[in-house]
């Protein structure tokens, strides 16, 4: 895995504000007692009792190379900062978690710099540079896929959907299923690589079976898009018909995608789910598509912790955080981002430690 930055301890301490008489989260997370490959770090990793690994992307080519804003690749970095200074306490147990690093994409993210998206022979360019980082990311997580491990990917932008749902789908041997908290289906033309159309190449590349949006909004996709969902048998329940129109409640609405996603499924071979999470979805979140008419971090929440009360479900991508696009600035925005990326992480976390319990 020549494209992966393993974190060292000298890598989280830098992140930690120790008080005395408390004990971080940081302080207690699993560390590998030893050097190998990382298919056999993760065994080790597994053997000792992780169950979740945590991955971050910092780039902000893909939502770029959408002709997006840029500072995506601060999103990692600011839920470092808050959720290793969480408290270490009997409600999470750290030792089940490896915070293992992040992929390189520093070259990729220096040459990005050099391109302007509004020249097209440029554009091409970036939407080449996405593709080379869907090569360099796909290894990583299947390896921790193919380990029985379920990784939580913190980006970067949306077009990271791609290379981890091929993953899922070349270590189950089969297409796979997603749902998504977005306003954007993601669904874009096949025109290159970017943070828009993560969701359609995999249906192109017979990675992504079933797939549902939620909360998407009815203006913020265009008329090809959602003409391509229609065409692919996409599902979607919108934003105005949950909040606008109230033809269902929030609750209702995720037990909807559920029954959506469960069309191929059974109980004996359920089919491989994905949970992505574009940030944008959320009110007043520091993204490279800033809104104030979004849905609540504790909806967000709340969709998490459902869908990873499903069996089936085995990982969570948290998507185009920008902490530099929030009005207050970027400190404001490292703070912010940071709070709801971890928060958005324990109800993962929380939720699959009850499921394993109660099994």
């Amino acid at each position: 895995m020549n494209h992966l930055n393993q974190y060292q301890a000298a890598t989280l301490a830098a992140f930690q504000q120790l008080r005395q008489g408390e004990i971080r989260l940081g302080e207690r997370l699993y560390w590998p007692t030893t050097n190998g490959d990382l298919p056999s770090l993760l065994q080790q990793a597994k053997a000792s009792g992780v169950r979740f690994v945590i991955l971050g992307i910092p780039e902000d080519i893909g939502p770029r190379a959408n002709l997006g804003n840029g500072g995506a690749e601060l999103g990692f970095q600011a839920f470092l900062k808050r959720f290793l200074n969480l408290q270490a306490n009997e409600f999470i147990n750290p030792k089940q978690i490896w915070l293992l690093g992040e992929i390189d994409c520093t070259d990729l993210q220096q040459q990005s710099q050099h391109f302007d998206a509004n020249d097209s022979s440029q554009l091409a360019l970036l939407r080449q540079l996405c593709g080379e980082l869907d090569e360099r990311t796909t290894p990583v997580v299947q390896a921790i896929f193919d380990a029985g491990l379920l990784p939580i990917i913190i980006g970067g932008g949306h077009n990271n959907a791609l290379p981890i749902l091929r993953a899922l789908a070349q270590h189950a041997g089969a297409a796979v299923n997603a749902v998504n908290l977005d306003p954007h289906c993601d669904f874009r033309l096949l025109e290159g690589r970017h943070s828009g159309n993560g969701f359609s190449y995999a249906k192109a590349n017979n990675w992504l079976d079933r797939y549902f949006v939620l909360g998407l909004h009815e203006l913020k996709n265009s008329a090809a898009s959602i003409a391509n969902m229609q065409l692919a048998e996409v599902g979607f329940c919108s934003y105005q018909d949950i909040y606008l129109r109230q033809k269902c409640s929030f609750e209702q609405a995720l037990t909807l995608a559920l029954n959506y996603l469960n069309a191929n499924s059974t109980v004996e071979k359920p089919t491989a789910l994905g949970i992505e999470l574009d940030t944008d979805s959320i009110s007043m979140m520091p993204v490279s598509a800033f809104t104030n008419c979004g849905l609540t971090v504790s909806a967000a929440e709340r969709y998490v912790y459902y869908f990873a009360r499903q069996p089936q479900s085995r990982y969570l991508h948290l998507a185009e955080a920008a902490p530099s696009q929030h009005p207050a600035g970027l400190a404001a925005g490292m703070s912010e981002a940071g709070q709801v990326l971890t928060a958005l992480v324990l109800a993962f976390i929380q939720a699959k430690t009850e499921l394993f319990t109660h099994r």
